[in-house]
């Protein structure tokens, strides 16, 4: 572990074309990281979302149609949790070391229900009996919740501070990380992914499911803006430097307010029949959140608990400006890559979903 004073400067003045620009790095990295992260709710916020609500489909036929509507697209989109994480490590490893150790547990439970969830289904129909599906079913459902409630559990415990001494190490168990901001936390996201899912289910299903989408849908939107007054309340009552940023720049509070009406806005979309707009609304809504929590957090990575002089921050935890030089350019060269092949695999599967002999 690198003690913080002895943390690496990243900003310097690089040559482009033989121009000298000065570049501050680590602002850049915490950007890109951002957009992977942001990137990863917008992708899978909504199959998480659609696993949560998989047990309110009633009849088997559903069911399978809501597993093929994520089917050929959940894969790609868990490929931004584990590039953002990389990046996260090679732009600021003493960051991703302190989360990864503070988060054990946390992090494991969240990977055992990545890995439970895959394997749910893969394994759901490949056998008729159905003990054995309403077990994968289950499983689906159980653990998609999970992973949305402990990536909220673990985005409240960094909002809220942690108990960092000075190498930078974490010493928290893991009950402790349930203290009520990040329980609310954890609940707002559940509610906003399966917000986020029902709004996709619309896009991929017609008829009785259809209708059923609607309903579930105008309940989670009701649960999240509830979660999300109480979040809110908590947050500018008890966490003022999260607050601090839109105090000092009052212009920052268009941002609040444009939340507000992105969120409006899914109601009304679907009440007018658009359910695309509706789900690129919920989109918009999970971005402008996440921006709020960076503008918050900035320039933070990890905030110390009680406050004082811990604080992990872009410019103390972060790598040489040698290593991110050259992983910028990687970035610059392979998220093009990505996005190109996200974009490919949606337009490819668009359209309502069709059972055939090769669904699951």
């Amino acid at each position: 572990m690198i003690p913080l004073a002895l943390a690496p400067a990243s900003s310097q003045i690089t040559a482009v074309f033989g121009l000298p620009i000065y570049l501050d790095l680590s602002m850049m990295w915490f950007a890109l990281i951002g957009i992977l992260f942001i990137g990863y709710a917008v992708l899978d916020g909504f199959d998480l979302g659609v696993g949560t609500l998989h047990l309110f489909a009633r009849t088997d036929q559903d069911r399978r149609i809501i597993l093929n509507s994520i089917g050929p697209i959940w894969d790609g989109n868990e490929v931004w949790l584990v590039t953002g994480g990389g990046a996260l490590f090679a732009a600021f490893p003493l960051v991703y070391a302190s989360i990864f150790s503070g988060f054990y547990l946390a992090c494991m439970v969240l990977l055992v229900a990545l890995i439970f969830r895959a394997v749910a289904i893969e394994f759901r129909s490949k056998e008729p009996w159905p003990w054995w599906r309403a077990f994968w079913d289950t499983s689906f459902s159980i653990s998609s919740t999970a992973c949305g409630f402990l990536l909220g559990v673990v985005l409240g415990n960094l909002a809220q501070g942690l108990p960092l001494n000075e190498q930078g190490f974490i010493r928290i168990g893991f009950f402790q990380l349930l203290t009520p901001y990040p329980l609310l936390v954890g609940l707002l996201t559940v509610a906003l992914f399966a917000m986020h899912g029902a709004n996709y289910l619309a896009l991929k299903t017609e008829g009785t499911l259809y209708a059923n989408v609607r309903a579930w849908s105008q309940t989670t939107i009701v649960i999240f803006i509830l979660l999300y007054v109480m979040v809110t309340g908590y947050t500018l009552l008890y966490l003022p430097h999260l607050v601090a940023p839109f105090r000092a720049f009052p212009i920052l509070t268009l941002l609040p307010l444009a939340t507000l009406l992105i969120i409006a806005n899914i109601p009304r979309e679907y009440h007018h029949h658009r359910p695309m707009l509706a789900f690129a609304s919920s989109s918009g809504a999970i971005v402008m959140l996440l921006l709020l929590f960076g503008l918050g957090m900035f320039p933070n990575l990890v905030y110390a608990s009680p406050a004082g002089p811990l604080n992990l921050t872009i410019y103390n935890a972060c790598s040489t400006p040698k290593t991110l030089s050259i992983m910028l350019l990687i970035a610059l060269l392979g998220m093009p890559i990505v996005g190109a092949y996200t974009i490919s695999v949606y337009w490819i599967f668009r359209g309502k979903v069709k059972l055939d002999t090769t669904s699951y």
